[in-house]
């Protein structure tokens, strides 16, 4: 069993009083919010609502009743049955003392509700899959260490003195082994817990995969829209999973999938809201200059990537973009740091794969899936201060040389699994 970072928020608010009183956690299925409301309140009877039988029970219940049967309680998949949260809010604005966890797959339909019902008296925390520290553990009592990219989001006034310290090379790291293994695995399988079950071979783990993006279709998919032919839906999956780190031009996308521009922007929607896909927005505040307006759009977990378009071995280039990217974003998810993501281009070529805004400032990626990272590699990030409306605090090239060198001043090349393990 992996450790998740969150669990130690979670586990410090159960007793505050005000809007921890009500959690929810919402994320893509599988990806363990159950496993986690269970391990952080032992002691809360555990209702599913995904079994139709009960359902329409628990539908009925009074907010008297909810109070007097279960003041305290976790709530699986409540989206099955959204009447409940007006129970909930009930019980929250009648009594002071009981307090629920709410558990949901489907962004849309629980979210939705959340936001009308109970805005003001919960907190909300997005689950995503397993990232590499969390990968590291080996059960619920292992820390979690931060990564050295979640020490700059917390402590952005720290970078120089962090980066001096990942001199000269990654093999010398006491931790080497352990963080490898873990960035290995994550690139092969991605971070779904399920897969780190030592007792699985690495068929068992593809076969797995192969499982979940059959079963993602035919249950989130068909809870967000009432789908008559899934068919444009799974082409449009597949071209976007095959198209990874790439610009998202809707019409040219209608072209290949055979659907509406509109139907694109939908269906895109829907992977974003069930958790599968990053669309990444393109920077574009500095109106003296000529940049690219179209977002990016990323998949969020290798694993799930590889089994889409079926494919095993080395990834390429935009699929290891996508992969660090994906994991960058749920690093600075998991310590709920308010971060902002984008990526930048300018009109004659000039790209930046990531620039993560901070309240100080920006720090700013350039990602290779080279060996060996080179000043060349660097040329994106040169001078990008001119063009930004804050300070750029600092600029890494990520890649999977593990030297850390000075590219030039405020550019540091190091490798991709030491910046984030």
């Amino acid at each position: 069993m992996k450790n998740r970072k969150i669990a130690l928020f979670i586990k410090e608010g159960r007793d505050k009083p005000g809007h921890h009183r009500i959690l929810v956690l919402t994320g893509a299925r599988q990806v363990g919010k159950t496993t986690l409301a269970r391990q952080c309140f032992p002691d809360y009877p555990f209702i599913s609502i995904e079994d139709p039988v009960l359902r329409p029970t628990y539908a009925r219940l009074t907010a008297a009743q909810w109070k007097e049967l279960y003041p305290n309680a976790i709530l699986d998949e409540v989206q099955k049955e959204v009447r409940l949260i007006e129970s909930i809010k009930s019980v929250y604005d009648q009594w002071e003392n009981p307090r629920y966890v709410l558990t949901g797959s489907s962004q849309l339909l629980l979210l939705e509700k959340v936001r009308e019902s109970l805005a003001g008296r919960c907190i909300i925390i997005d689950l995503y899959p397993l990232t590499i520290p969390e990968l590291e553990t080996e059960s619920w009592e292992d820390p979690v260490p931060n990564s050295l990219y979640q020490t700059l989001l917390l402590n952005p006034k720290v970078v120089s003195e962090e980066v001096r310290a990942l001199f000269p090379d990654f093999r010398i790291h006491p931790r080497y082994a352990n963080i490898m293994k873990a960035w290995d695995h994550y690139v092969a399988f991605g971070g779904y817990p399920a897969l780190t079950d030592p007792r699985f071979f690495d068929e068992d783990r593809y076969v797995w995969l192969a499982n979940y993006v059959r079963t993602y279709l035919e249950r989130d998919i068909r809870d967000l829209s009432d789908f008559r032919n899934l068919e444009p839906f799974v082409k449009l999956q597949r071209y976007i999973a095959l198209q990874t780190a790439s610009l998202v031009n809707h019409s040219s996308i209608s072209q290949h999938v055979g659907v509406s521009p509109k139907t694109v922007q939908r269906y895109l929607r829907y992977l974003e809201l069930s958790y599968q896909v990053l669309v990444l927005p393109a920077w574009s505040r500095n109106e003296g200059r000529r940049l690219i307006k179209s977002p990016k759009v990323h998949l969020l977990d290798p694993g799930v990537l590889r089994a889409i378009i079926q494919k095993r071995g080395i990834p390429s280039g935009q699929e290891f973009e996508s992969f660090v990217i994906a994991e960058l974003y749920k690093q600075a998810k998991t310590i709920l740091k308010g971060t902002r993501f984008f990526f930048l281009r300018t009109v004659d070529g000039r790209e930046v794969d990531l620039l993560v805004e901070l309240a100080e400032g920006y720090i700013a990626f350039e990602i290779k899936h080279s060996e060996r990272a080179l000043p060349v590699d660097a040329r994106h990030l040169r001078d990008l201060s001119t063009l930004l409306d804050k300070p750029l605090l600092h600029s890494f090239v990520l890649s999977q040389d593990t030297e850390t060198r000075t590219l030039f001043p405020g550019i540091t090349a190091l490798h991709v699994g030491y910046f984030l393990g």
